[in-house]
């Protein structure tokens, strides 16, 4: 049936099979962590976003919008509805209440955790086609089979991850493709398409702003190189007018687009773009010499009035400055000697160059590649995606977390490496050979000498690197990216795997066993999890809206016992948990993480200093010879309590700590102030209630 239709129809039908393959691939490589262990959500945030999601569905869009939280930040609570992106919610709300019409009785939390891979298909899609618009469809099939199991974005998209991250990026590319497309075409449709689909990534994730700033920063080097177009004109001043009101209908969004710094590039292009429009109009009206005349005039009554604005608006307060992050972008040793709260989290740490081999493998150098190829050939298309490709490697570069950013920049150039490489050496390959006398093909030019030789070993190393490239990206999948944060996995020395549950374990026993109103203190890493599965108040969580507040606890943590009874009071806390690897090897523990809440502590609270934590030699060192302050906190309290007995490893002495590696100095201690409550089965999470203060009579 299939050999039976035309040339032009199999073609179709066989790009639709290819198409449809590679949203099953990139669905199905997605599933690891689902098999291995659990229907369950991952790491941290996304617990957050389910909880809010079950929230949404049960109670409806509008008491979701005027949610407060009073089980975060106490006392403070927190306003849900005007401090989130709730895109993410609301697509798998929608999902959910799609399934459910159509009688498919699907539970919330299985929707949640399918979400990342069931955008994933789509994110392949929207690869194609911007590939197909950049290049042509052969170029977007590519794309869309090398996005489909690249690392950088799997790491963001495996099933239960999930958060805003699994649906933005989707919503990153697809409007990506369809400024392509409104520039190409100048149709007033697709401008507002495109406007359609910024508002989406706007109400997804916070990302947005790579678009805001991207896309100006095109339209001002496409006006520079002499590529004006009434097309690029039309598209742009549709997407800044109508994105703009759109997304400033996002709660936690607001005003920003026309007060933040952020977005004063997109605003003072769209002025800019209207002047310039408004010279070449009148360029062709007035005769040269009362154009220039008329032109100076302007141009210098402009600028002045610009600069005069901005700088008015800068010092009265309208145009608020930049955020921490973004300032961190620009200088990645701003938020380490600023914002310790932001240098503290690990997925804002420089790239290594490993990472960049890691979560790309052969993209790193076919990247380069399709530069080159689009630079060497440059259109309106593949202009846009070179500054996308540039941008987004300095970004990710700044920070490990925006490799997700580059990786379909990455995969897009790729494919145009890829896809021109095996054009030019197919043809080659299939030619008829040279004449041996004249080294002619007949009357065409002259060719090198072994030409189809040399252009079959380039196509059969291509192939090779992709194949190389499936094993690399299903073993990355399969044995770094499909663990859940919340249920850990481990090999024994037979071969076997043990499963580490301690997290669920202490959250259930929190639900279970403490008062509904109790109020858990511990790093703010673990509040929202601590929220969603025990179901209690916590003082502070992943929001990191507060600083002040988050450095109160880091205070309590870094301070004797005496002093941070008294914060705890203050804070009305009734239970304390800390996270502890040294029994099993866990190197994540709040030890590890514990100069970070000294430095946060420090910035807010002067008696707190970083360098009473060191050794003499500048060491920190958990042992006997560590710092007297060190050995008498509270958080080297709670950590060690009762562990200076325990044999951890034979030939080894009592109180080891194997992630440390070495005897831990302070063993000898009571607590004066909290008593044990619970420490779960390997000793990863320990729980501990304030007691109440002493009767005076």
């Amino acid at each position: 049936m299939f050999v039976s239709l035309p040339s032009a129809k199999q073609v179709v039908v066989l790009r639709i099979f290819i198409l449809a393959l590679v949203c099953i691939v990139a669905f199905a490589t997605r599933l690891f962590s689902v098999l291995r262990f659990e229907s369950v959500i991952h790491e941290f945030d996304p617990y957050f976003n389910y909880r809010t999601t079950k929230f949404l569905v049960s109670e409806g869009i509008y008491n979701f919008h005027n949610w407060f939280d009073d089980y975060s930040w106490y006392p403070l609570g927190r306003i849900i509805g005007g401090t989130i992106y709730p895109g993410l919610m609301l697509t798998a709300a929608l999902v959910h209440w799609a399934l459910n019409a159509l009688n498919f009785t699907v539970n919330i939390r299985n929707v949640c955790v399918l979400t990342a891979p069931l955008f994933a298909s789509n994110t392949a899609l929207a690869t194609y086609l911007l590939g197909k618009e950049v290049e042509n469809e052969k170029t977007g099939l590519v794309a869309a089979a090398l996005i489909a199991i690249v690392p950088g974005y799997i790491s963001r998209s495996v099933a239960g991850s999930y958060d805003n991250e699994g649906v933005a990026i989707f919503a990153l590319i697809f409007c990506f493709f369809l400024w392509v497309k409104s520039v190409k075409t100048g149709s007033l449709f697709w401008s507002a398409m495109c406007a359609l689909s910024y508002f989406y990534m706007v109400a997804a994730w916070g990302g947005y702003i790579f678009i805001i700033n991207l896309i100006p920063l095109y339209v001002l080097v496409m006006i520079f190189v002499g590529r004006y177009s009434h097309r690029l004109y039309v598209a742009y001043c549709t997407l800044y007018v109508l994105g703009t009101l759109l997304s400033m209908q996002v709660s936690f969004v607001g005003f920003q687009p026309v007060y933040s710094s952020e977005h004063m590039a997109a605003l003072g292009v769209f002025v800019f773009l209207q002047v310039y429009g408004g010279i070449r109009w009148i360029s062709n009206v007035l005769p040269p010499d009362y154009f220039r005349a008329l032109f100076r005039i302007v141009f210098l009554t402009v600028a002045a009035a610009a600069g005069v604005a901005f700088v008015a608006a800068s010092v009265t307060g309208y145009v608020a400055p930049w955020t921490g992050r973004f300032y961190t972008l620009l200088d990645p040793t701003y938020a380490k000697a600023h914002i310790p709260i932001i240098a503290s989290v690990s997925e804002h740490q420089p790239t290594t160059w490993s990472s960049f081999f890691f979560d790309l493998h052969m993209l790193t150098f076919m990247l380069p590649a399709g530069l080159y190829y689009c630079l060497k050939s440059a259109t309106d298309g593949n202009i846009f995606i070179v500054m996308y490709g540039v941008t987004s490697v300095y970004f990710a570069g700044v920070m490990v977390r925006l490799m997700l950013v580059l990786s379909p920049a990455a995969c897009v150039l790729s494919a145009i490496a890829i896809s021109n490489a095996l054009r030019t050496h197919m043809t080659h390959i299939h030619s008829p050979p040279a004449d041996k006398t004249t080294g002619k093909k007949g009357a065409a030019d002259t060719v090198v000498p072994y030409q189809q030789e040399i252009s079959l070993a380039i196509v059969l190393g291509i192939t090779a690197l992709l194949v190389f490239y499936t094993f690399h990206c299903t073993w990355v999948t399969s044995e770094a990216y499909s663990s859940p944060s919340i249920v850990l996995a481990a090999r024994q020395h037979d071969g076997g795997r043990i499963i580490f549950d301690d997290f669920r374990e202490a959250y259930y026993w929190l639900r279970q066993n403490t008062p509904e109103d109790a109020k858990i203190m511990s790093w703010w890493d673990y509040g929202y999890q601590i929220t969603a599965m025990a179901n209690r108040t916590v003082i502070v969580d992943n929001n990191t809206w507060n600083n002040s507040h988050i450095a109160l606890v880091g205070m309590a943590m870094a301070s004797d016992e005496e002093i941070s009874y008294k914060i705890m009071r203050s804070l009305d806390v009734d239970y304390v948990l800390v996270i502890f690897g040294g029994l099993v090897g866990y190197a994540s523990d709040d030890i590890n993480k514990f100069l970070w809440m000294v430095r946060i502590a420090g910035g807010e609270h002067a008696e707190i200093r970083e360098e009473d934590y060191f050794t003499p030699q500048g060491e920190f060192r958990v042992d006997r010879e560590g710092s007297p302050i060190l050995l008498n906190c509270l958080m080297y309290k709670m950590c060690y309590f009762r562990f200076g007995s325990i044999l951890t490893e034979h030939g080894k002495p009592t109180g080891y700590d194997r992630v440390r590696n070495t005897e831990i100095g302070n063993k000898d201690f009571t607590l004066n102030h909290l008593e044990e409550a619970y420490t779960t089965e390997h000793w990863l999470v320990r729980i501990y209630k304030v007691k109440s203060l002493a009767n005076r009579g």
